[in-house]
């Protein structure tokens, strides 16, 4: 009887061998992450009631389940980007 992870075992015992070639050309790749400070705000939410068509809803439900998401935070963004488009 094979135990778990017995195969990969001969895989994982195999040395890394380094070597002080040349790495060739680099790249700087601008960090395009968010600050963890961004990460932890919370959104300055606001609920209301809006009554919006069946065919808008499963709209944005098919979105956000193609994405992972939640319709709700899907029609949020899409406001906050008009907004963050036609404001002064």
């Amino acid at each position: 009887m094979q135990v778990i992870g017995e195969k990969e075992k001969k895989y994982m015992k195999k040395k890394i061998k380094y070597t002080n070639e040349r790495i060739g050309d680099i790249e700087v790749v601008r960090d395009f992450l968010p600050r963890p400070e961004e990460l932890a705000l919370k959104e300055n939410n606001v609920k209301v009631t809006l009554n919006l068509s069946k065919t808008s809803i499963d709209f944005f439900k098919e979105i956000a389940k193609k994405n992972g998401s939640q319709y709700q935070k899907v029609i949020r963004k899409l406001l906050d980007q008009y907004t963050s488009r036609y404001s002064d």
